[in-house]
């Protein structure tokens, strides 16, 4: 087949592209290698900091978007039109096929690589054109040269176009051999370290392979189920190959290695294990970052260096009461959120600051009494500067691009420093228009800032004071609704789990958010394929349900249908079980409720809890449906439909001497309201357990040594002798 370009050029286009450009590009297919070779390097020096010519180049043929024939047949642009080129490549374009031939000398090679370094460095549509051009394997295979600086040249470009946002990282994996490649070619100049550090630093991500909107870049090995990045460069010697570089005479490879540390180390428990033991000339590695954390070390280096001992302690290879994260890590993130540090540092380290202190009561309580953190970060929401009072339009610009960053990372820092602490949580409401701020969050056109304001609303919502006092105060419940209606399910299963706890008895907020149509949108979330999102709308609906009206009750059972409350109570995952057999209980709560509930519902009630208790199910759900028993048996009339019931009846008798005493505690409490001697028809309840032998088992546990079942059974006896 024939190649094709993707997309056509436009006169519109072609005729902004200056003269100087073609010639540029003209030269490039000149029969002199000399002169091929200065035209190289002359598109080096015009490329240097020029974004417009280098998209003009790019546009003219130095790197069209073109696919490689099965004929060997290139179409390039020259200023006379499209001229045909039989049999001279299989590459993308004139500068990576002039780079991969053998028969052009290294000089060529190496200014070729470099020219699209330089390309690579303009926008991102660059990049995408250089991808579609398979550019990466093109400036892999050059990594094999013997020329030093000609691999040198390879791996600048390689690193500049893979810190790109639209270079896919995976792209680094096609190849098993590569990351070999790479671990080797560490030691052969301080450069190769740098870059190949960098380069390592943006493709290592936790996730798994996704699709990566390329459809012309080749599938890499790393498949849905395969190893991680972390995985892959740990498994090839890259915590060994990269620890020495940490104590390099030059500063960057420092920084790029304790760069790759940070990011190796994050959330890898065998990683940060790893670390933890491994010495650099007589030193372990975390002294080290701890020596890298002192004041005289550049902002950088104390940021990342204070990133890699989180990730340790937080993967649970250094304790969080260690001097190295109380009296060093952390007082240096502390640090990193004042005032007197760039905007950019003061997001990192509120952020790295959030994570380590996430977890942990006693870290959280330290961070929040070290100079004067909740105050300091209320500044994170003056900015931009009010616009008349600022001069400088590059300030204000800097100031507008990091605005939402700012109020991202305080209303993280806000999150986890609020998260247990009940005296912290007042702080932090107590700050100046806290509230109001975190409303404001919630309508956010950044998802980013929506996310972390909702996250941190949840971490205030566990406050029963909050939620009477200032959560009603400004009607947080509106704002939080409205997001529940339309928004991701990243933000839907932090705002559903703080519907949650505003659902809970005493809040205030709970009868107008069931005024608003909560039950319908709650009873849609438990259909959700999102396990956490089902969680959270069973939760919701269990919360709603204690002590509530029977109404709303009733609406609960007709929103989720009894199909869905079945689906439910067979789904796979126990935490969904538990709230729906939770959801259960409450339902069936004071007497006229269970009868009218049983009277709608009964059977199919009966047969799910007949289901459960046959299942292979641990002990704290078979204790929850006993539990739902002893509800049913409290009824007037639905008492009946276990007392006509003689398999739930057999199973309430095994269970009355099962092993563990809860569920034999559950059991007995089923019995005790089934024959309950001051109800109607207690007689005849009594005389059929009797005649089943209950009373005899009711006499043995009137014996037990535990005295919670050993007072159970005697009080059940006593309705017997009554």
């Amino acid at each position: 087949m024939a190649c094709v370009l993707e997309a056509p050029l436009r006169m519109s286009v072609l005729s902004e592209v200056t003269a100087s450009s073609r010639h540029y590009v003209d030269r490039l297919f000149d029969l002199d290698p000399q002169k091929v070779l200065q035209g190289v390097i002359d598109m080096k020096n015009a490329v240097i900091g020029n974004n417009k010519q280098k998209a003009n180049l790019i546009v003219l043929g130095a790197v069209p978007s073109l696919k490689v024939s099965t004929k060997k047949e290139f179409f390039c642009w020259k200023s006379s039109g499209i001229v045909k080129w039989e049999g001279l490549m299989n590459g993308g374009n004139w500068l990576l096929y002039l780079l991969q031939q053998e028969t052009s000398s290294t000089e060529l090679r190496t200014e070729c690589a470099v020219v699209l370094g330089s390309l690579a460095m303009g926008t991102e549509n660059n990049v995408k054109s250089l991808l579609d051009c398979h550019i990466i394997p093109a400036l892999l295979q050059g990594l094999l040269s013997p020329d030093l600086k000609f691999i040198e040249a390879c791996l600048r470009c390689l690193r500049t176009i893979f810190i790109s946002p639209v270079t896919p990282e995976d792209l680094l994996y096609t190849d098993a051999t590569v990351i070999s490649h790479l671990m080797a070619l560490l030691s052969r100049s301080r450069y190769t370290q740098e870059y190949i550090c960098q380069i390592f630093s943006h493709c290592c991500k936790l996730q798994h392979w996704h699709s990566c909107g390329f459809k012309s870049l080749p599938q890499p090995l790393l498949c849905a189920n395969g190893p991680d990045h972390q995985t892959i460069l740990f498994n090839h010697g890259a915590v060994q190959n990269i620890a020495h570089l940490l104590i390099s005479t030059s500063y960057k490879v420092r920084m790029q290695a304790l760069k790759c540390f940070s990011v190796l180390a994050f959330e890898n428990p065998q990683v940060s294990m790893t670390l933890v033991n491994v010495s650099v000339d007589g030193e372990l590695l975390p002294q080290i970052f701890v020596k890298m954390l002192q004041r005289d070390k550049p902002i950088e280096m104390q940021l990342t260096s204070a990133k890699c001992l989180t990730s340790m302690c937080r993967a649970g290879a250094i304790r969080t009461d260690d001097s190295c994260i109380v009296l060093k890590t952390l007082p240096c993130l502390v640090r990193m959120c004042s005032k007197e540090r760039l905007l950019e540092e003061r997001v990192e380290g509120a952020e790295t600051l959030a994570y380590l202190i996430e977890t942990d009561v006693e870290l959280q309580r330290i961070a929040s009494i070290t100079d004067h953190l909740i105050v300091m970060l209320a500044d994170y929401f003056k900015y931009p500067s009010s616009v008349s009072a600022i001069t400088d339009i590059k300030r204000l610009d800097h100031d507008l691009k990091h605005a939402h960053e700012l109020r991202q990372a305080a209303f993280k820092l806000y999150a986890s420093l609020g998260a247990n602490d009940e005296d912290i949580r007042k702080k932090i409401i107590e700050t100046e228009n806290m509230m109001d701020r975190i409303v404001n969050g919630l309508s956010e056109s950044s998802i980013k800032v929506r996310l972390a304001a909702v996250r941190c609303l949840h971490s205030l919502s566990r406050s029963v004071q909050q939620l009477r006092t200032s959560f009603q105060d400004h009607a947080v419940w509106k704002p939080l609704m409205k997001v529940l209606q339309n928004a991701p399910n990243e933000i839907l299963v932090v705002a559903s789990s703080t519907l949650c706890n505003l659902l809970l008895e005493f809040s205030p907020s709970k009868e107008p958010i069931l005024e608003s149509g909560a039950i319908e949108l709650l009873c849609s979330l438990t259909q959700s394929e999102n396990l956490a999102l089902r969680v959270n709308g069973i939760w919701a609906l269990m919360n709603m349900a204690f002590q509530a009206e029977q109404k709303i009750k009733s609406d609960i059972l007709r929103g989720l249908s009894t199909e869905q409350l079945f689906q439910l109570l067979s789904d796979s995952d126990v935490n969904v079980l538990m709230k729906t057999l939770g959801l259960l209980r409450n339902l069936l709560s004071t007497r006229p409720h269970i009868d009218h509930i049983m009277s709608t519902h009964g059977k199919q009630i009966m047969q799910a809890v007949t289901l459960i208790l046959e299942g292979e199910h641990n002990i704290e759900v078979k204790e929850q449906t006993l539990c739902i028993l002893a509800n049913i048996a409290d009824g007037t009339t639905a008492k009946e439909l276990i007392m006509t019931n003689d398999d739930i009846l057999q199973k309430i008798k095994y269970y009355m001497s099962h092993s563990n005493a809860k569920l034999q505690l559950a059991a007995m409490f089923c019995i005790s309201n089934l024959i309950w001697n001051e109800e109607e028809g207690s007689q005849e309840r009594q005389d059929k357990l009797r005649d089943m032998g209950i009373v005899d088992i009711l006499h043995k546990l009137s014996q037990s040594s535990d005295p919670n079942l050993c007072d159970k059974a005697k009080t059940a006896l006593q309705q017997y002798l009554a």
